[in-house]
C-alpha cells in the first residue's frame, strides 16, 4: 500500500474527503519526523514505537573488490511493533 492508497482508505473510514485525509496523513507524518529529529520517541499504543538509534562507526567490506571500507557513524530510525500489531499479523 502506498501513501495515496492509505489516504484514500483513511478518507473512506473516517468519512473525509481524499484531500482532507491526505492533509491529515501528511500532518501525522510531519509530526513523527519532527519528534524523531528532536530525539523523542513516538509511541502509538497498540501499534508500535518509532525511535531514533545511533549506529557507531564500523568497518564494512566493498562487495566488488573485497577491500575493507570505513563506514561513518550515523543515526537511523527503528520501529518496535506493539502487541496489538504483532497479534494481528500472527
Amino acid at each position: 500500500m502506498r501513501k495515496p492508497e492509505l489516504a484514500a482508505a483513511i478518507a473512506d473510514k473516517a468519512d473525509l474527503s481524499k484531500d482532507q485525509a491526505s492533509r491529515a496523513l501528511n500532518a501525522i507524518l510531519d509530526e513523527i519526523t519532527q519528534a524523531l529529529s528532536r530525539k523523542d520517541t513516538v509511541t502509538l499504543v497498540g501499534f508500535g514505537t518509532f525511535l531514533q538509534r545511533h549506529r557507531g562507526a564500523r568497518t564494512g567490506k566493498n562487495p566488488q573488490t573485497g577491500e575493507p571500507v570505513q563506514i561513518k557513524a550515523s543515526n537511523t530510525v527503528s520501529f518496535k511493533p506493539g502487541k496489538g500489531l504483532k497479534d494481528s499479523i500472527n
